[in-house]
């Protein structure tokens, strides 16, 4: 599969898991999308494909703020004020990794997400066992 093609794709995937999807499941699919990237980001550092690596880091920051920024600081109180920092941190990270060309840098931001990706599961997961 070309790499067109397999963009097309997801653009067409990406469609169809968000016409339905209710504000938590956006989350999630953020979250797959931002990891999804982070490996290919990663890979592009240990091929040597800086343009490409910076393209990536670049999409993954601004799926981080778009995340942070769709948060509820006034309702959420200290564990969103708490999450939000774990953002600002994760996309300054991003940043560290894309100058110092550290995989390793990404491999913690990655642990991070993964983290953070696991607690809103939960969420979805207990919210689906109260609607069932």
């Amino acid at each position: 599969m070309t790499y067109d093609a397999y963009q097309s794709y997801q653009a067409v995937n990406l469609k169809a898991q968000t016409a339905q999807a209710s504000p938590l499941q956006l989350v999630l699919v953020l979250m797959d999308g931002l990891l999804d990237e982070l490996a290919r980001a990663r890979g592009h550092i240990e091929a040597r494909r800086y343009e490409l690596k910076a393209a990536s880091l670049e999409k993954c920051v601004s799926i981080i703020n778009g995340m942070s920024s769709a948060l509820d600081m006034e309702a959420g109180g200290e564990v969103v004020q708490n999450l939000a920092r774990l953002y600002d941190y994760c996309a300054e990270r991003l940043y560290r990794a894309g100058i110092e060309l550290k995989v390793e840098i990404i491999d913690e931001v990655r642990q991070l997400l993964e983290q953070i990706r696991g607690g809103w599961q939960g969420v979805q997961d207990r919210e689906g066992g109260l609607r069932g």
